[in-house]
């Protein structure tokens, strides 16, 4: 138990780019130790020799691309691309197949920058890149990873990247509907069920495929429901019995499909934030407003990626999620963050920033969004600077005078720390919301017991909570004690918390 919470610990404190990262790394390690032992089809020096060409071809080449496009770059997904090329391809003998590694690194780069509409790469940098140079020049990824002496280093690494970014469903989605499509082809021609089944799952790269290439955050679609359909597309198209014609699917071309249909049903764009001020609700909560370069369409409650480039970082990188404060009502865009004791070298720029100064900000997601049904009663719960989607969700209620039954809880640890104070007043004043403070850090059982009598029909709401993870975690146990069923409960998460 106690490794379990070490290891808990640990992923959440990291950036999902870095956990993908530390996860391929492990792999990459795992294949070393195993090349010693010749159970794999190459030695070490081969691995080793190929993956740095592989790296300092993708570093190179990105480069030159982040240079000519003006555009921020995350080192860490570069590195990323690069060990996951060299987990597919077979390392080349010396002096030879180095062309192909070379070319299949450099348009991997070039797609980040090159196919992209909106300043937003459409397809997986890797996948595109094998599909293109394999249409090009008849040779294709062998997807070595996909082998059994692999496997067990592939579950627990995937496992901890689907665990970090919470996509099970989206996988499990994709699993079933690939299982299924090659079950009912296996019946068709009277193979063996068993042994299709088995071998689908030993011998293909379906657990690396749907572990780290599935879940690319960049092109997959920002509604649950809509992942999930997503999974199931590229699970069925990824089976090798589908064709078009002559035309079969590989796994690359699978999920290159797969990309397409993401944009098409959630197409994104990047904008340009310009600080336009910045203001402190207490010692260390702020908020920045940003006017965007362009107009963007929202729900009140969603997170986007942030990016924000600066010399000297720290693990955590140069990109965080964030949720929105601001209410699609709104022409500016606005950021609640808490800054702590050491924050991480992403926070000590943005408190930086001066007003004029730019940040990026892509990947609009998320489900903790209100709900359809207007009819639907609520309990808002926010644990400190965790208030921002219900600033958003408020503000934009006060906006479009939208009626509907809100008990809003807000905790603090400290009265000054209470941040959006105006929005909430009018909407107790407007909309009859009947707002909650309280100066606590995790609530005693006690709290519970009033939320029975502030809210006596508690167990027909709606509860959205949103906060530190200690306390959605407190919290959702509690009411789960006092009889609230887990339907009725909603907990923010967005990829990337630290």
């Amino acid at each position: 138990m106690r490794v379990f919470k070490k290891i808990d610990g640990f992923i959440n404190g990291i950036t999902m780019y870095r956990a993908v990262l530390y996860c391929l790394i492990f792999m990459f390690a795992a294949a070393f130790v195993l090349s010693f032992f010749n159970l794999l089809a190459f030695g070490p020096l081969e691995l080793v020799l190929s993956t740095a060409f592989i790296m300092a071809v993708c570093i190179f080449t990105n480069g030159i691309f982040a240079w000519a496009f003006n555009a921020p770059t995350n080192i860490d997904s570069v590195y990323i691309t690069a060990l996951i090329l060299a987990l597919i391809i077979n390392p080349a003998k010396p002096a030879s197949n180095l062309i192909f590694l070379a070319w299949i690194s450099i348009i991997a780069m070039a797609s980040k920058y090159i196919l992209a509409l909106g300043k937003k790469h459409i397809f997986n940098p890797v996948a595109i890149s094998v599909v293109l140079v394999s249409i090009a020049a008849g040779q294709s990824a062998s997807w070595w990873v996909a082998n059994i002496y692999m496997m067990p280093f592939v579950i627990i690494g995937g496992l901890l990247v689907v665990w970090k970014i919470r996509r099970f469903d989206m996988v499990l989605s994709f699993f079933a509907a690939f299982l299924i499509t090659v079950s009912i082809f296996d019946l068709i021609k009277g193979y063996n069920l068993l042994t299709g089944l088995k071998d689908s799952v030993i011998y293909s790269p379906m657990l690396f495929f749907a572990f780290i290439m599935l879940t690319e955050p960049m092109t997959v679609p920002h509604k649950k429901f809509l992942r999930i359909i997503y999974g199931a597309i590229v699970g069925f198209l990824f089976a090798p019995q589908i064709h078009i014609g002559p035309l079969y699917f590989s796994p690359e071309l699978a999920l290159v499909a797969g990309n397409f249909f993401a944009y098409i049903v959630s197409p994104d764009k990047k904008l340009t934030l310009t600080l336009k001020n910045k203001e402190a609700f207490s010692t260390d909560t702020f908020n920045f407003e940003f006017v965007p370069d362009q107009k963007m369409a929202f729900e009140p409650g969603q997170y986007m990626e942030f990016t924000l480039e600066h010399p000297v970082q720290d693990s955590r990188g140069i990109r965080r999620y964030l949720t929105l404060a601001s209410s699609p009502t709104e022409e500016n865009i606005n950021l609640g963050v808490k800054f702590y004791n050491k924050p991480s070298s992403f926070k000590k720029y943005l408190m930086a920033l001066k007003e004029g100064q730019k940040v990026i900000a892509s990947q609009l997601s998320g489900d903790f969004t209100l709900p359809k049904n207007k009819d639907k009663k609520l309990v808002f719960v926010a644990g400190g600077i965790g208030i921002t989607p219900f600033r958003s969700m408020l503000k934009y209620m006060v906006d479009k005078n939208e009626q509907r039954s809100v008990v809003l809880y807000y905790l603090n640890k400290k009265a000054s720390d209470i941040a959006y104070r105006d929005v909430f007043d009018k909407a107790e004043k407007e909309l009859g919301a009947k707002v909650i403070y309280s100066i606590v850090d995790i609530p005693s059982a006690s709290y519970y017991k009033q939320i029975i009598l502030d809210v006596p029909d508690y167990k027909e709401r709606l509860f959205f909570i949103s906060g530190p993870n200690k306390m959605v975690n407190s919290f959702t146990a509690n009411l789960r004690k006092i009889g609230v069923s887990r339907a009725n409960i909603k907990t923010d998460y967005f990829p990337g918390f630290s």
